[in-house]
């Protein structure tokens, strides 16, 4: 029996920034109730796409409050709440749970490398026990290329042995379908999400819970297709073809640096150009490669709902 309170779709949503670089918590708002009205069942906000690491702790807590006072169900958010420091883990995942978050996506704690996996234990142990709160449900989030660290799968079984209805899922974020499905196989009940939209329908087939990407900022209505439709019906010609249209989009967005170029296209979906903001290191796309993702994106033939 899984103790995990989300399923399907997520969007690993971007972060709607002012010309000045503060968080535009309109503009971001009515992506969020976009994507919840064209086939997402959640939303990770605050992730890598979200750009959550060039944000300080206050920011990340007032993007979270300011979405709920918008209109934003705090029950869909799966916000980013893995830091470097555990008081910060503590204090971020504690604002989330009180602005009605059913589950957060933690990070371990990236910026020492190699430790052992008792030490990563500690981390995670230490974490739950400061927050003592009966609503905690945490994601762990492998994405060992950008975080350095990765989420083993022994250090999953001694959470599990310590915290079975706290650590209820994890996203995968690695590229590599054989350990997202391993997870799935090897600890039955543990909510495997996929962080890679043309790998969501393989996981599926071996117990998965769906996915959390980046990419669904702009394909939500052909990962919702996939993904009910897997649930409705099983394998069927009509979801193959769903999934290699999705995975088409996927392919065209993930040849560029993923939130200029999902910004971009949501800029051009909008008309807002202010979509087009980022926080440092983050730049704009030059001309020629929008242009060039434009026209990759138009060739998937899987054009985006148009923004209300």
């Amino acid at each position: 029996m899984s103790n995990s309170p989300y399923k399907g779709v997520f969007s690993a949503v971007v972060t709607a920034l002012n010309e000045d670089k503060s968080p535009d918590l309109d503009t971001m708002a009515a992506h969020c109730k976009y994507l919840l009205a064209n086939g997402c069942d959640g939303l990770a906000v605050l992730g890598t796409t979200g750009e959550a690491n060039s944000f300080g702790l206050k920011e990340r807590i007032a993007i979270i409050e300011g979405l709920v006072e918008r209109g934003v169900p705090g029950d869909v958010m799966m916000p980013g709440t893995g830091c470097c420091a555990a008081i910060d883990t503590v204090n971020l995942t504690q604002a989330a749970l009180n602005a009605g978050a059913k589950g957060v996506l933690m990070l371990p704690p990236f910026y020492y490398k190699n430790m052992s996996d008792k030490g990563l234990f500690d981390a995670f142990d230490e974490v739950i026990d400061k927050i003592a709160d009966d609503r905690l449900k945490i994601y762990l989030y492998h994405f060992p290329q950008m975080s350095g660290v990765p989420i083993t799968y022994g250090l999953i079984e001694m959470l599990l042995k310590a915290y079975s209805t706290v650590v209820v899922g994890q996203k995968d974020s690695s590229g590599v379908f054989e350990n997202m499905a391993g997870v799935a196989e090897e600890f039955p009940g543990f909510a495997s999400f996929s962080g890679a939209d043309d790998l969501m329908l393989p996981l599926l087939r071996k117990g998965g819970a769906g996915c959390i990407t980046a990419a669904a900022n702009v394909s939500s209505s052909l990962n919702g297709a996939v993904y009910n439709g897997w649930v409705a019906d099983g394998d069927t010609p009509e979801i193959e073809a769903a999934h290699e249209k999705l995975s088409a989009v996927r392919a065209a967005v993930s040849g560029f640096p993923l939130p200029p170029a999902l910004k971009a296209l949501t800029a051009r979906n909008t008309g807002n150009a202010g979509w087009n903001n980022l926080r440092a290191p983050f730049v704009p796309l030059s001309d020629s490669d929008r242009d060039a993702l434009f026209a990759k994106f138009d060739a998937a033939g899987a054009p985006m709902p148009a923004a209300s």
